[in-house]
């Protein structure tokens, strides 16, 4: 991968002989500075010597005559083994063998008339910045701003040339100043022309009389008359009377840091008496078949719009109209995704020049420059037709006044004739709603690229914690299935497909915790089915008979039947691990798409890692289309949240989803997703002590969300993430002789399908927030494991991890980068330190011996004894007090 900054690494293994120097930097250690390349020393700088002096390094020393000599030399390095990474989650040949996979995956959809679409909703931080709220926690920013337009301009170069960009409103929560933005980027699927206006830039420079120009321009070329534009004007009385509320000593400037007062000091900048924008009653007459406008008539004289700083076409004050009310001719009602549309797209461009006299339209066409911005507003429309003729006008508009336009206010109407891809805000990320593909080729297509315009805009796809742990980017990364149309959506013409995917997925924790983000449980963002009500699982038993077999003509029966069992612990059907909002939802047309989202997905750091989620999924839609895995629920019990945290114990279950595959026909090799693990529950460390071996990693842990609480901004409930877990393994043992400890505390290990080898859990806070369970609880570091041998009484030897920082401090700055990062896990695990106790006493023999003071012998150590958690038996709890 080229570096956006400086001189690119190595693309392929190479031998080079050179020589470098290197600095030690405390709390980084020594660092090699190879000046030949240009680059840190990596894991390629093998040193052959090293000295304090460089001349004492040299292999050749001396002088020689004039003489004629051969010297030949070869250097050759070849890798016997290589961790699994992130940044090469798969060699050239695994690669090709995925590829082709792919390709088969495709042939039996195809063969099957499975008709599947999948789409994805990638999200990306800035590699600059890890450490300002707009990428960790708000969903605004500046810079996420410029970052996002940015990507958006690459996509829309990239896919849609002939497209344009929506600047739309997004979702709106509580306690946010203003709704989020989104980027929507539109194009046609016949290939034709979307937008022949000028090309957007992200400086504009409009004066406002460019908005009265455009408007002019624009009913020029649609046929209608100007006489119907009505200038837009900020309410005086409410200005003057905002004004008169603040305190005598208080300046207004445009940067004061209330947006209500920057929004007042923009007005009164402007002037009361110079139009905010630019409005034009505007509606297609579906029984006419024209374009129709009319005049509007105010109490006041004029267009006052409501206060606030949205764009003006959302401050209509659409209730002073008079006693007109909207003609039910001008009604719009959505049409049906399941209606038939036609192929052909006939733009309606006729209009009719003179303007209504009754006020019975209202909805209208705003123009207004807003931060040097030509903003246009767009009404709600009903079809494709009348939407390619109105867009078609405002970009020849546009054009006639040499003046940039954003698109801003009612999205295009949903058609299945329409492309759309959107770039969104989301708290602390930037989230691409990316278009559905219909095929592997299709998929790789979009996901490569993606991955490739974030990196060049410096949008990354992970980042790292203050103690150094590799983290996704804090966002999603959902996976949607659906259909080209909602009629061809696999999972309403086969409701069994949907059936058979949450039971299989009930049925393999792993599917749900491999690929999911840290914030696990049921109270996160994607709960499974069987977090929450002990219920549930009866309840999805009886749902599931009540599901017809085989094809089924009624696409209602799937969501009424299911909806309320894919819910999390309040009813909430969005924040489900199967969320089927889309699917079949009576609320409204766009809940009726026939799509299924999985929000258990995280955002993973490799472009190909996120393919081979995207094929796995395939893979399972193409076994259960004719073969429906229809099986009993499993109650886990304890289990779920004790056993399945275990990295073992995940990827022993994964293993049987890949054989599950293998055995129908689609050959997935275990190792290919070796990564997917590592980075998941990526090794702390490992020691060896007489002939055993025992190795550390990060296990999984389900936060809990706890009660309602008062904070400056309201009610709050936060999420305790004081608590962690990891795996101890130990292979070799005997378990009749030794045992491990943890902290002085028996770990009850647990024998796996490997001789010799044992496995458990460790429960440990690490660190202490002001609000949490047991907040009595203090932090438990350093974690100590003792390997102690039961025969002899002493521990033969142990490791230390260190849950904070080893040195007692805390870091001021999260790691600047990959190599930072690593180094401050490896400063945390020593494979050195055990427990110290009481030693063993020497035999007494006849004649002889030690001399003691004390009438009684020292007694052999002994290991504490176990204190069993009955309800979980993988895990040592050591806030559990048996």
């Amino acid at each position: 991968m080229k570096s956006l900054d400086g001189p690119s690494g190595p693309e392929n293994d190479f031998t080079d002989l050179h020589a470098w120097c290197e600095v030690y930097v405390p709390g980084a250690g020594w660092l090699g500075l190879d000046p030949t390349s240009g680059l840190f020393a990596a894991e390629g700088h093998i040193p052959l010597c090293c000295t304090a002096v460089p001349q004492d390094a040299a292999p050749i020393v001396g002088a020689v005559d004039q003489c004629e000599v051969e010297f030949e030399y070869e250097n050759k390095v070849t890798r016997i083994h290589e961790d699994p990474r992130v940044t090469r989650p798969f060699n050239d040949q695994d690669w090709a063998d995925i590829d082709a996979l792919g390709n088969y995956v495709d042939e039996q959809l195809t063969r099957q008339d499975v008709r599947l679409t999948m789409g994805g909703e990638p999200t990306f931080v800035s590699i600059d910045d890890m450490e300002s709220p707009e990428w960790n926690t708000a969903a605004d920013g500046p810079d996420k701003r410029i970052k996002a337009f940015d990507l958006a301009i690459r996509l829309k170069n990239r896919y849609a040339p002939k497209g344009f960009i929506h600047y739309g409103q997004g979702k709106w929560y509580p306690g946010e100043p203003l709704p989020r933005w989104q980027y929507a980027i539109y194009w046609r699927k016949d290939g034709q022309p979307l937008w022949n206006g000028p090309d957007d830039v992200y400086d504009h420079q409009s004066k406002p009389e460019d908005a009265r120009a455009f408007m002019t321009a624009f009913c020029k070329h649609m046929g209608i008359a100007a006489s119907a534009i009505h200038p837009a004007y900020e309410d005086p009385f409410h200005a003057l009377w905002q004004n008169g509320q603040l305190p005598i000593d208080e300046a207004l400037d445009l940067d004061h840091e209330s947006l209500g007062k920057r929004t007042l000091a923009q007005v009164l900048e402007q002037g009361l008496n110079t139009p905010t924008g630019f409005v034009l009653p505007l509606a297609f007459n579906p029984i006419e078949q024209c374009w129709q406008s009319c005049l509007w008539r105010f109490r006041q004289g004029a267009l006052y719009v409501l206060p606030g700083n949205s764009p003006v076409g959302y401050r209509l004050p659409l209730s002073s109209l008079s006693r007109h009310e909207q003609s039910d001719v001008y009604e719009l009602h959505d049409r049906d995704p399941f209606d038939p549309v036609p192929q052909e797209v006939t733009p309606l461009r006729q209009a009719q020049s003179k303007p209504l006299a009754t006020m019975v339209i209202h909805t209208a066409l705003c123009a207004e420059v807003r931060e040097g911005y030509l903003c246009i507003f767009l009404p709600p429309l009903e079809s494709m037709e009348t939407f390619v003729a109105l867009i078609e006008a405002v970009g020849a508009a546009a054009k006639a006044i040499g003046r940039p336009v954003r698109i801003e206010g009612y999205s295009p109407p949903h058609d299945s004739r329409l492309t759309k891809l959107v770039v969104a805000s989301d708290p602390g990320v930037i989230e691409v709603n990316v278009q559905p593909a219909s095929s592997w080729e299709e998929l790789k297509s979009i996901t490569v690229p993606l991955y490739e315009d974030a990196r060049l805009c410096r949008l990354g796809t992970e980042k790292f914690m203050m103690d150094g742990r590799h983290t996704g980017t804090g966002g999603g990364n959902h996976v949607t299935l659906g259909g080209a149309t909602a009629a061809d959506s696999p999972l309403l013409r086969r409701p069994s497909l949907l059936r058979s995917l949450i039971t299989f997925w009930q049925h393999h924790p792993s599917l749900s915790y491999l690929f999911s983000g840290l914030f696990i449980g049921p109270t996160s963002q994607a709960p499974r089915v069987d977090e929450g009500r002990v219920e549930k699982l009866y309840e999805l038993d009886i749902a599931f008979s009540l599901l017809p077999k085989g094809d089924s003509p009624q696409p209602w029966l799937v969501d009424r039947i299911l909806r309320h069992m894919l819910t999390d612990l309040t009813g909430n059907t969005h924040r489900s691990e199967f969320c089927i909002d889309k699917l079949y939802s009576p609320d409204s047309s766009t809940g009726r798409l026939g799509i299924l989202e999985f929000r258990g997905f995280e955002m993973p750091p490799h472009a190909r890692m996120s393919l081979v989620q995207m094929l796995l999924l395939r893979a399972c839609v193409a076994a259960f289309w004719n073969k429906p895995y229809e099986k009993p629920t499993i109650n886990w019990g304890h289990a779920l949240h004790d056993r399945f945290m275990l990295p073992h114990f995940l990827w022993q279950d994964f293993r049987e989803v890949l054989e599950y595959l293998r055995h129908e026909g689609f050959p997935f090799k275990d190792h290919w997703f070796d990564a997917f693990l590592e980075f998941r529950c990526p090794r702390i460390g490992r020691y060896q002590v007489e002939g055993m071996q025992v190795e550390l990693h990060h296990a999984l842990e389900p936060w809990h969300v706890l009660g309602e609480e008062a904070t400056g901004a309201g009610t709050a409930r936060y999420v305790d993430s004081s608590v962690e877990r990891l795996q101890v393994k130990v292979r070799g043992m005997a378990p009749e002789r030794y045992s491990l400890t943890c902290n002085g505390q028996v770990i009850p290990l647990v024998p796996t399908d490997e001789e010799g080898c044992y496995v458990a859990g460790v429960r440990y806070r690490a660190w202490q927030p002001h609000s949490a369970l047991h907040p009595t609880i203090g932090v438990h570091s350093p974690l100590i494991i003792d390997l102690f041998d039961n025969w002899n009484g002493r521990a033969l030897g142990g490791c230390t991890y260190h849950v904070v920082h080893p040195g007692g401090r805390s870091y001021d700055q999260f790691p600047v980068n990959a190599l930072e990062a690593e180094s401050r896990r490896f400063n945390r695990f020593e494979d050195i330190g055990h427990q110290q106790g009481p030693l063993m006493a020497q035999p007494i023999l006849p004649g002889g011996g030690r001399f003691y003071r004390n009438a009684q012998l020292p007694r052999v150590a002994q290991p504490p004894k176990p204190r069993p958690n009955p309800r979980y038996p993988y895990t040592l709890d050591l806030r559990f007090d048996g």
